[in-house]
């Protein structure tokens, strides 16, 4: 195995000892169960997006411990020789299971719960987390710019305003959250996301003069392209771009506005267009935008948004603030009995939960999490409350289900996400600080 492509080692140092530790004292192979959470949202977030899980199952097939890994294990003194045994075999073997991805979430939802042995299960905190903060993040900042954009189409823009690796991960989990393309190119063919750009004032500046950068990229990609026309003078830019475009016979495509009044120069551009008769030119807009710049142009003549550095940054929310907790584990009798925690602002609640959603007149009133023996009953409580079960299986018994992968998952994804944000009600749309969409009520069966 390339060490490059395991993601053994994308981990904190204290899973690695917290395994040694209880392998060591016969601990390590009792049954567990974790589960991934956030106490609590920030207060300008109503709902989180589930966004990760298909990054998750690709990387988990490469969660495996090569000799170079564990010789820097070894020579550090990392582990002992038991744990090192033990590492060498590592393949997980347990179940996971939770919110399928574009499914909004709420606070204390188990979006993810992991089955296993101590030891298997507790080397996956910090790799399920560093996804999850991350996809989530950026997939609930995604939604809330497409909810403020009002079914005009976002762009991610986002790749030089963050790790290069990260920049194609954000492009996947915003278009979970409704983005309809990526200037990224590594993210277009990874995961199958259409590929958007054109030219930036480089371009434009290269040339003696705008109508031969005009005329050039025109010659190159023809006529429906998007021309940027603020480089040096917008309404001369937008007369010598309809022309040119007319002149190698066609319409032009669009033009692109990145600086200035947006929303004065949107109107101002669209006009310039409707009296050239270029009726069909579209305009779009960038420029550091945020779901509130987006929702300041609802009322301007913009076709589609580019967004870049807010989205890539969770638009000032960079990570979820999840947790990985246990909440059940196998006792000296081989029961699995319920733990928590008891700290003060960071307690937890244990048993094993089943998460489903109360639905009245096709709204969401409640987010009802079940603690139950076995998933029968709690889908059979479910039924009997007019709640949508939330949880699918994507690990059982370490065999992953590669359904979640792919750029059909992806699409699936997307449309789930539209689909049961439908759902929320109305207040959960707002982007002004609130309450959470809907409260978490718990059951105990």
């Amino acid at each position: 195995m390339n060490t490059r492509e395991s993601t053994a080692l994308l981990t904190d140092m204290y899973e690695l000892t917290m395994v040694d530790s209880a392998l060591e004292h016969g601990m390590g192979q009792r049954q567990c169960v974790f589960e991934i959470f956030t106490r609590r949202f920030p207060a300008s977030r109503r709902f989180l997006v589930m966004a990760g899980v298909a990054r998750i199952l690709e990387g988990l097939k490469r969660f495996q411990f090569d000799d170079s890994q564990l010789k820097y294990l070894s020579d550090h003194k990392i582990v002992g020789q038991k744990t090192i045994k033990f590492l060498e075999d590592y393949q997980f073997s347990g179940d996971i299971f939770g919110y399928p991805e574009g499914e909004v979430f709420m606070v204390n939802s188990p979006i993810l719960t992991v089955r296993g042995t101590f030891a298997e299960t507790c080397l996956l905190e910090t790799y399920l987390l560093s996804i999850l903060n991350f996809d989530c993040a950026v997939a609930s900042a995604a939604s809330r710019m497409t909810i403020a954009a009002h079914g005009r189409p976002c762009l991610d823009m986002g790749a030089r305003r963050v790790h290069e690796r990260a920049a194609v991960s954000a492009a996947r989990a915003a278009q979970i959250g409704g983005f309809q393309g990526t200037s990224d190119l590594e993210a277009g063919k990874r995961y199958g996301i259409r590929a958007i750009g054109t030219a930036a004032h480089a371009f434009t500046l290269l040339f003696e003069d705008e109508e031969a950068a005009f005329t050039a990229q025109i010659e190159s990609m023809g006529p429906d392209t998007t021309l940027l026309v603020d480089t040096y003078d917008v309404t001369a830019a937008v007369e010598k771009a309809v022309r040119i475009a007319r002149a190698a016979g066609g319409e032009l495509g669009a033009v692109r506005l990145d600086s200035g009044d947006l929303v004065a120069g949107a109107f101002k551009v669209r006009q310039q267009l409707d009296d050239l008769g270029a009726t069909s030119t579209k305009i779009t807009v960038t420029n550091d935008l945020d779901e509130y710049a987006i929702a300041g142009l609802g009322a301007a003549p913009v076709d589609s948004y580019g967004v870049g550095t807010r989205l890539v940054t969770g638009s000032g929310i960079p990570t979820a603030a999840l947790v990985y907790k246990l909440v059940a584990r196998e006792d000296a009798n081989g029961n699995l009995e319920s733990v928590a925690k008891r700290s003060v602002e960071k307690s937890t609640r244990g048993g094993l939960k089943w998460a489903g959603r109360a639905i009245e007149d096709h709204t969401a009133t409640t987010e009802l999490l079940v603690t139950a023996p076995n998933r029968e009953a709690a889908t059979e409580y479910f039924a009997s409350h007019e709640a949508r079960p939330l949880q699918r299986d994507f690990v059982i018994d370490g065999t992953i289900d590669k359904s979640w992968i792919g750029p059909d998952a992806l699409q699936r994804a997307q449309q789930h996400h539209i689909e049961f944000r439908n759902e929320l009600p109305y207040q959960a749309w707002r982007l002004s600080e609130g309450e959470v969409a809907i409260p978490t009520e718990y059951v105990d069966l």
